[in-house]
């Protein structure tokens, strides 16, 4: 399915966008942290700019993805980011993946795997109203809302994971934005220019791109990386089965279901306690 290619490709080019990312934002001021002034040291770093460009590549590849596919198999997919990512910060850095990581690896796929066969996610059934739009708008920044606070009274790690979540779910909320513009292409690109949904999805984006840098200076990217991995696909299936009518199997196939999200939460982990990436971890901070 094209879908499912785009889906990862988009995965790939998201890896690539946090290691460049995580790399410039390390080094940058601690007292920076929930100010405008964190973005204007990152724009002047080139490794950051090279970050950027590679998320909007995720970005567009992620449009044409759900462009053919719901939110609920779509944004799954991207769980593959994080193996992706962990891999390339071993071949950036010249580290060398112990096999522990790469059972890690293997997990997270055999729980996408498998969540995905037992869902078989099906395309919405319909374009969600102003009261749906109103409604998860309202929930979705009081939750993140909430998360932030509790993320300043924190440090390290645990921080970076809230924030990690925090990010997530930003960009799982995008994703609705995202859906719901590119449903509107077929109407031609003057209802696209012209309708809300693509300026919500802009300011949803840069909204969750600022939570994500927040969490990648405030801990290790393996910190990180599984909160923000992990609780993007878990918040889009929510979106795309409540907001737009998307269809997964329910009954006993749950069971399957639930096995493939702790499949890929139980890699996350191991990823993140892999040695050789903590120990990078611990070069970064030192």
């Amino acid at each position: 399915m094209i879908a499912v290619l785009f889906a990862l490709l988009a995965a790939a080019s998201n890896a690539l966008a946090s290691v460049l990312q995580r790399r410039a934002a390390r080094s940058a001021p601690k007292e920076f942290a929930f100010r405008p002034a964190l973005l204007w040291s990152l724009i002047r770093r080139p490794v950051w700019l090279g970050g950027i460009g590679a998320l909007i590549a995720g970005f567009l590849l992620q449009a044409l993805a759900l462009s053919r596919g719901g939110l609920a198999l779509v944004q799954p997919l991207l769980v593959a980011e994080l193996p992706f990512t962990m891999i390339l910060l071993a071949r950036m850095s010249r580290i060398r993946l112990d096999r522990r990581t790469w059972v890690a690896v293997g997990a997270m796929t055999a729980g996408l795997a498998g969540f995905l066969g037992a869902a078989s996610p099906t395309k919405g059934r319909h374009e969600p109203g102003t009261a749906d739009w109103v409604i998860a708008t309202v929930i979705t920044l009081a939750v993140i809302l909430g998360l932030v606070f509790v993320a300043r009274w924190l440090n390290g790690a645990p921080r970076a994971a809230v924030l990690g979540v925090t990010a997530g779910v930003g960009f799982a909320f995008t994703a609705t934005f995202m859906k719901a513009t590119t449903n509107l292409v077929d109407q031609g690109m003057i209802t696209v220019v012209t309708s809300w949904q693509p300026y919500a999805m802009a300011a949803a984006g840069l909204g969750s791109v600022y939570l994500l840098q927040n969490a990648l200076q405030s801990g290790t990217l393996v910190a990180a990386q599984p909160a923000l991995t992990t609780s993007d696909p878990v918040s889009a299936v929510v979106y795309g089965t409540t907001m737009f009518g998307e269809g997964i199997r329910t009954g006993p196939w749950m069971i399957a279901e639930v096995a493939g999200f702790m499949l890929i939460f139980y890699g996350s982990i191991r990823l993140s306690r892999s040695a050789p990436i903590r120990a990078q971890g611990e070069n970064e901070t030192a």
